[in-house]
């Protein structure tokens, strides 16, 4: 069995886009993650926001699993970060054998603890980072391979 899950920050993967001025055609992101890795599952960890249903709706019509985080509002500010649940959905899976390896697609350190345990598993393949720049130290440092989405974007998002 050679099976790729990916799962994905779905935050960190949007905010990094965005400052780097490019908004993610989801729809070609998919279709680039499934001619260039094959995955067999594709996972987006997101805030879940009431306003945003048909947005999700589109999610789930490209083929993502979406994995919903309920969100706070503190003044502006919309909080939903998703990363416990990554965790556990991905270590979960492990443990259930839904994949040979994974990938995991944050340049967010708090991950790092996650990119350990599945080095010891010997079940990650890799990482994708969406911003060179704003990659933590904390997964670069984990001796795996990890591509950058900034020299990609071009290829599945409209620029801003």
């Amino acid at each position: 069995m050679n099976k790729i899950n990916i799962y994905i920050d779905g935050n960190n993967l949007y905010r990094s886009a965005k400052e780097l001025g490019f908004e993610i055609d989801y729809k070609k992101y998919r279709g680039w993650l499934r001619q260039k890795y094959n995955p067999a599952l594709v996972y987006l960890f997101i805030g879940l926001v009431p306003e945003r249903v048909k947005f999700y709706e589109h999610l789930q019509s490209c083929d993502y699993i979406l994995v919903f985080k309920q969100t706070v509002s503190i003044g502006e500010k919309i909080k939903g970060n998703c990363d416990a649940e990554l965790v556990l959905k991905t270590v979960s899976d492990f443990y259930e054998k839904s994949f040979s390896s994974c990938m995991l697609i944050t340049g967010d350190g708090d991950f790092g603890c996650l990119v350990e345990f599945l080095q010891e598993k010997k079940s990650i393949k890799s990482i994708i980072a969406p911003d060179k720049k704003k990659c933590s130290i904390l997964l670069k440092n984990k001796n795996i391979e990890i591509t950058f989405l900034n020299d990609l974007y071009h290829k599945f998002s409209n620029k801003l």
